[in-house]
């Protein structure tokens, strides 16, 4: 068996024609699915899917294994298969929440931000109780990882990878993997040397299998090192090998092959074990070693030949860096580059991400000049051809750019970099996938900007992230979990002495009350963020304030406060020239003078509130405001106008319809504010 994509992330991808050996652990996997369960002997229906493990160390093929074993038995599943690591490639276990996240994405269902991992779990199982499906979850950390992804039903099946036993998980027999087989690890070394040099010398390349121990990883090192020296003979390099007695036959075959480069390409490689999530692309083989773009890419190809590194089936160059070598690679940039100067990769892979996060942003900007000049003054080879170009590689980039993040957060040292880095990545999400599908994302993101906030105590950022994950809270039902980030929130812009941050944290306050049902304190906060923006003469946003304090007066049944302020919101409007909206506060006085028992009164602000709808060009608006009028003629005892009203609203909205058809829904956050971005004075466009 081959592995070009020993232990990383979705496994290798390999045709049947490709795979070699693993025969008999196959037979026994492909038997073990047939085979009866513990529950099954016992009389009773088995309440979960079955599991499979394949347990190897990292570098023996074991996620190819899985792979090869899913090809095989994939059309049993009708519902497809999932994929899922379990593990980053310097073995830090993936959170619970992020895998089912993934997973759940997969499946097409909704991934509520901010959903904690026992609520995505339940959420996976009952996505998954229905279905038919087979789920490769790879490099396991342990059991109780596996355990919260099952799914409730046992008509899917589950194959886990992992480097032990899963204990605690029922009714699991592991498959072991040892070395490939003589004859398999012969062919694999063909693959890269060609039949000659094996042919000629047979014995010398069974000795080099045996030093590798049939090791798939270590094999294709060799491969690799033997493919590059074509007049090196097969027994030399078992020779070297045998002599060298010294670590794991991975560790030495690795050894032999890193220290055959050139000095530029071995610090390149070293490198890359700071390559986010082991994801490399050129660009940030560009930026860690200071090379350029077209150099770094023939490296990285360079690398694919000679078994260091594995190119990714990507719509964009893409490669991975196998998780058997991460630590062989960072034990070897940690021992041979001072800190300083891998600060400094760091902070370069940064700045370049940073900055292809700001073309990919720009290229959507294309009707504002300034923007513009910004997208020209930059490198070509930052720029992107077209918007649609920048969201294929945002799409493609989006693991390692998170990964980046949340490294970078980590980190610590570099958090000027971290920020700009995750506002950048905040606005080129919303910019090309919209706030409410980069949800998920984004709270992460906003998570990790409250750490740095607080770590380096910069208070306008902390107030900026609490009300950015208020909203996010508010908007998928946790609105207790939102008002106490808007407090949070307030109590932040006060420190930071910032008037926006406060007033915005009032009404974000007042708006959670409302929304819980608690319309005198609503009315409270709205009235606080009220008195702050006539302070400053921000007459628009006190008109709106108005609007909100109404609506809490009606839902409380205080109708004579409810018109006192919604009239107060029509004459802010009215002041500011802001025409749709001084219709829609009519709309909504009208409304309240119906409910006050007033309809002689609604019927003349309704009308008042269609001729503005008509100048604004609203639609919706007009055929609300017909519905409406429909309405009242009927309370006021006149059946035939209210039958013309609502046929002139249904032609409306039939006519909008046929204007909307194709067009995307825009949904407006339920706070009806957008995302609040603050920047502190470093930070850059």
């Amino acid at each position: 068996m081959t592995d070009q994509a020993v232990d990383t992330a979705g496994g290798a991808r390999l045709s049947e024609s490709q795979f070699l050996g693993r025969t008999r652990e196959l037979k026994d996997l492909r038997a073990d699915i047939e085979r009866a369960g513990l529950d099954t002997l016992s009389g009773k229906k088995p309440p979960r899917a079955r599991v499979l493990l394949i347990a190897g160390r990292p570098g023996s093929g074991r996620t190819t294994l899985a792979e090869e074993l899913v090809r095989q038995v994939a059309d049993r599943y009708d519902d497809g298969v999932l994929r899922a690591r379990l593990s980053e490639p310097d073995g830090t276990p993936v959170p619970v929440e992020r895998a089912a996240r993934e997973l759940l994405a997969a499946l097409e269902r909704p991934t509520p931000a901010g959903a904690d991992a026992d609520d995505l779990g339940a959420a996976l199982r009952e996505a998954l109780a229905d279905r038919r499906t087979l789920i490769l979850l790879d490099d396991a950390a342990d059991a109780e990882q596996v355990d919260a992804l099952l799914p409730d039903t046992p008509d899917s099946l589950v194959v886990a990878v992992s480097g032990g036993p899963l204990t605690g998980i029922s009714d699991v027999r592991p498959c072991t993997l040892g070395g490939l087989d003589t004859k398999s690890a012969l062919e694999l070394l063909t693959r890269y040397t060609g039949s000659v040099r094996i042919t000629v010398d047979p014995r010398a390349a069974e000795g080099l299998v045996e030093e590798c121990q049939g090791q798939p990883a270590a094999l294709e090192l060799a491969g690799g090192w033997l493919a590059a020296r074509p007049q090196a003979a097969v027994a030399d390099l078992a020779k070297h090998l045998h002599t060298e007695d010294e670590g794991t036959p991975l560790s030495r075959v690795f050894r032999l092959a890193y220290g055959s480069l050139p000095s530029t390409a071995a610090r390149i490689l070293r490198l890359l074990s700071l390559a986010p999530a082991g994801l490399v692309d050129p660009h940030t083989a560009s930026a860690l070693a200071g090379c350029s773009v077209n150099g770094a890419r023939t490296t990285l190809d360079d690398f694919v030949a000679l078994g260091f590194l594995r190119a990714v089936d990507s719509p964009l160059p893409q490669y991975e860096v196998p998780a058997c070598l991460h630590p062989l690679l960072k034990a070897l940039a940690e021992s041979q580059d001072r800190p300083g100067e891998l600060q400094l990769a760091r902070a370069r892979m940064l700045e370049r991400t940073v900055r292809l996060l700001q073309s990919s942003r720009a290229i959507t900007e294309t009707d504002d000049p300034e923007a513009r000049e910004k997208l020209q003054g930059m490198p070509r080879s930052l720029r992107f051809p077209s918007p649609r170009a920048a969201e294929d590689w945002l799409r493609v980039r989006r693991p390692a750019l998170l990964a980046a993040a949340r490294a970078a957060v980590a980190d610590g040292e570099l958090d000027t970099l971290a920020r700009r880095l995750m506002s950048q990545l905040v606005r080129a999400m919303v910019a090309h996938f919209g706030t409410q599908a980069a949800a998920p994302d984004l709270y992460g993101l906003h998570g990790l900007v409250l750490d740095v906030a607080e770590r380096r105590r910069l208070p306008r950022e902390k107030a900026a992230a609490l009300l950015n994950l208020g909203d996010l809270d508010a908007r998928t039902g946790r609105t207790a979990d939102a008002l106490v980030r808007y407090r949070a929130a307030l109590d932040a812009g006060r420190e930071a002495n910032d008037p926006y941050a406060t007033g915005r944290a009032m009404e974000s306050v007042g708006g959670a009350h409302l929304e819980l049902g608690d319309y005198d304190r609503a009315a409270d906060w709205f009235g606080r963020a009220l008195a702050q923006r006539q302070a400053r003469d921000e007459r628009t946003d006190a008109a709106r304030l108005y609007g909100r304090i109404a609506a809490a007066h009606t839902y409380a049944g205080r109708y004579g406060e409810a018109l006192r302020n919604w009239r107060a919101a029509v004459a802010g409007y009215r002041k500011d020239g802001d025409v749709a909206a001084h219709a829609r506060a009519l709309s909504e006085l009208a409304r309240v003078q119906e409910y006050a028992g007033r309809p002689e009164e609604s019927l003349r602000t309704c009308h008042e509130a269609l001729d503005l709808a008509r100048r604004a060009e609203d639609v919706r608006l007009q055929a609300a405001l017909q519905l409406r009028l429909a309405d009242t003629m009927e309370h006021l005892g006149d059946p035939a106008a209210a039958q013309l009203h609502r046929a002139t609203a249904q032609r409306l909205l039939g006519e909008e319809s046929q204007d909307a058809e194709g067009a995307d829904e825009i949904e407006v956050p339920k706070q009806g504010a957008d995302a609040y971005e603050i920047r502190s004075t470093s930070a850059e466009d």
